[in-house]
C-alpha cells in the first residue's frame, strides 16, 4: 500500500506544480524513489507516460481558461509552458480538436483531461512465483547501450534484434539483459546485452567484463512465449507485488535472465532479478 500512497502523493506534486518546470527526476525525488522506478511503474499503473500526464492535464486547463476568460492566447501559452504559441497551438489542436481561437468562441467544445487518484484493487486470486534470494557477486561479458526519457520500452527490442542480427549470439549468448542505473542521472541507464563470463565463446570488440555486486534479490519465475511473459511479469511486480511487499528496490542494477529453448513456447521460462532491500521507514 505504501507504493500506492507514494504514487498519490506524486501526483498531488505535480498538480500543485503544473505551472512550474517538473521533471520526472524532480517528481521522484519529492516522494524518494528512482526516476527510472516511478515512471515505470506510473506507466504500468496508469497507461500514461509521465510526460503525457502532464501535458494533457496543462492543455485541459488551458482550455478551460480559454473559455472562461479573456486572456490572450500568447499569454496563457506561456503560462502552460509554451514557448510560443505555435507550438501551444500545435498541441492544443492535437489535443482539443480545435484550435484555441476556436476555443474562445461561445459553444466551443473542449476535452476534459480530469487528475488521476490511484487505489489499489485486488483482482482475481492468482499467484506470482517469486524467491528472495543472496547471490554473491559474479562476472559477466556485455556490450551495451545508453538509454535515457521514456523510450526504452521500444528502443531496447530493436537492441536486442540488432545484436541477433550481428550474428553475436553466437558469439556471446544472450543469457542476460541488465540494467546499469546512473548515479549521477536519474533518468539514464546503461543496458547490457550478455552472459556470464564462462558461457562467453570469445570477446568480440566493444565487449568488456563487468561484475555485478553481491545483493539480495527479487526473482520472479515467467512461464510463456517472448516477449510477452517477462512484459506481462513486470507489469505484476509493479501492480500487484511491490504494493503490498515489505521490500523496495535498489537503484542499481535489474537483469532479465533467459534460458536456452524455444523462445515462442507456452512453457519457456524466463526470470526477472531485482536486487532489494527491506523497506526503510520514512
Amino acid at each position: 500500500m505504501e507504493w500506492v500512497y507514494a504514487l498519490n502523493e506524486a501526483i498531488e506534486y505535480i498538480e500543485k506544480n503544473l505551472l512550474s518546470e517538473i521533471t520526472c527526476d524532480s517528481v521522484a525525488s519529492h516522494i524518494h524513489i528512482s526516476s527510472f522506478h516511478f515512471q515505470r511503474s506510473f506507466t504500468l499503473l496508469t497507461g500514461l507516460t509521465v510526460g503525457e500526464y502532464i501535458r494533457n492535464r496543462r492543455l485541459s486547463l488551458a482550455g478551460q481558461e480559454l473559455l472562461d476568460s479573456n486572456n490572450k492566447i500568447v499569454d496563457v501559452a506561456l503560462r502552460y509552458g509554451y514557448d510560443t504559441p505555435e507550438s501551444f497551438t500545435k498541441a492544443f489542436k492535437r489535443f482539443h480538436g480545435i484550435s484555441p481561437i476556436q476555443a474562445k468562441k461561445s459553444g466551443a467544445k473542449l476535452k476534459s483531461f480530469n487528475r488521476l487518484y490511484l487505489k489499489l484493487t485486488v483482482q482475481g486470486g492468482s499467484t506470482i512465483d517469486y524467491s528472495i534470494v543472496k547471490k554473491p557477486s559474479f562476472k559477466v561479458v556485455v556490450t551495451s547501450r545508453k538509454f535515457i526519457g521514456e523510450n526504452y520500452g521500444i528502443e531496447i527490442p530493436l537492441y536486442w534484434k540488432e545484436y541477433q542480427e550481428a550474428g553475436l549470439l553466437e558469439k556471446v549468448c544472450g543469457e542476460f539483459g541488465i540494467r546499469i542505473f546512473s548515479a549521477e542521472c536519474n533518468q539514464e541507464f546503461e543496458y547490457c546485452i550478455g552472459c556470464r563470463t564462462e558461457l562467453a565463446n570469445e570477446m568480440p570488440p566493444g565487449f568488456r567484463r563487468v561484475i555485478i555486486p553481491a545483493y539480495t534479490w527479487a526473482v520472479f519465475r515467467c512461464i510463456g512465449p517472448m516477449p510477452h511473459a517477462i512484459q506481462d511479469m513486470w507489469n505484476r511486480i509493479y501492480t500487484e507485488w511491490l504494493p503490498q511487499a515489505k521490500y523496495e528496490f535498489l537503484n542499481t542494477h535489474d537483469i532479465e535472465c533467459y534460458t536456452d529453448g524455444d523462445t515462442s513456447s507456452d512453457t519457456y521460462e524466463s526470470e526477472i532479478w531485482i536486487p532489494v532491500q527491506i523497506k526503510r521507514k520514512r
